[in-house]
């Protein structure tokens, strides 16, 4: 099969362990991030399976009815709103999913929560300049934790929490809220309660249509003027310009965040990249060796079996010839 695999910003799928996997296949890589369509329908002419990493490819209609020759999509993690499953079984392409793990993305969360309220890339860029201690930042312990979303990610974020001796409020679903209380944290009463009384709020959501946009300015206007806002998640989770523009007017204090409304960001004037009250990280969620070997080794197994004939994780089963 010719595998062809988008966007490897960082070189490295080649390095990886798993990539054996693919021995005996055609593969190209491409290590830029191309979004228009004709440079994706150009590029993806030829393949007979693509391998996505996560939700950085768009697969369009308009793009598939372009690509005659593709009989698979294997997707590192799970199909997300950037496929459109429904024009993928109309042309008969098989989308295998794959599998996931929490703890990457809990641990960055748990870092960026560490960094900000220590205030730690600012007194390193200054030690880097000759300047000695420029900043005073916060300890967390005794901080009150909101989560918002206590599926595997904000669970696990919550059980950080108790290690670092870290009150955790939870938001979100009324069985979400049930499981924080089984788990001994407190259940927010209600979700002005929550963005008020909470010192951190981590968003833990999955992006879907209800989901989206779902936190407005007056949400984020509740929160204490020392009180910082941590996504992880998606940024499509928020109003379009509510997180900068509460900033500015001083509610909430802080904010980090590794995802953006459009990815990637090469331009340094980035509205949130030039306030000095946000942390950003370059969506890093799940990018680290551990994830990648996980993700990736799934959805090259899924090929591999695909080709041998013997399709596994197929989201859309009614495409195979068995079905």
């Amino acid at each position: 099969m010719h595998i062809i695999i988008p966007d490897d910003y960082q070189h490295v799928i080649q390095t990886l362990d798993c990539f054996r996997l693919l021995d005996g296949h055609r593969v190209s890589i491409y290590h830029d991030a191309a979004t228009d369509l004709d440079t994706l329908a150009s590029r993806f002419q030829e393949a007979d399976a693509l391998v996505l990493t996560r939700e950085r490819t768009s697969i369009t209609a308009e793009l598939l009815a372009r690509l005659p020759k593709l009989r698979l999509i294997s997707q590192t993690g799970k199909i997300s709103s950037h496929l459109d499953l429904e024009a993928c079984t109309a042309r008969g392409v098989a989308v295998a999913e794959g599998v996931g793990s929490p703890v990457a993305p809990a641990e960055l969360a748990w870092a960026l929560m560490l960094n900000a309220r220590r205030e730690l890339p600012a007194a390193i860029a200054a030690m880097k300049q000759g300047r000695w201690q420029v900043n005073m930042g916060r300890a967390l312990q005794g901080q009150t934790l909101g989560i918002w979303g206590y599926g595997k990610i904000g669970r696990r974020v919550a059980h950080y929490a108790q290690a670092f001796e870290v009150p955790v409020l939870v938001w979100g679903s009324e069985a979400s809220r049930r499981a924080a209380v089984a788990d001994g944290h407190q259940a927010a009463s209600n979700r002005e309660a929550f963005f008020a009384e909470a010192d951190i709020v981590s968003l833990h959501l999955r992006l879907t249509d209800a989901t989206r946009h779902l936190i407005g300015p007056a949400d984020l206007a509740r929160m204490k003027p020392d009180a910082l806002l941590v996504n992880i998640s998606r940024a499509e989770l928020l109003q379009p310009g509510a997180l900068e523009a509460t900033l500015r007017r001083g509610r909430p204090g802080f904010a980090a965040v590794d995802v953006y409304e459009q990815e990637p960001i090469f331009d340094p004037n980035h509205p949130l990249l030039q306030l000095p009250n946000v942390l950003c990280t370059p969506h890093l969620g799940y990018v680290e060796r551990s994830s990648y070997e996980l993700y990736f080794g799934k959805a090259f197994e899924n090929v591999v079996a695909f080709a041998a004939g013997r399709p596994q994780g197929i989201a859309n089963p009614q495409v195979l010839p068995s079905a």
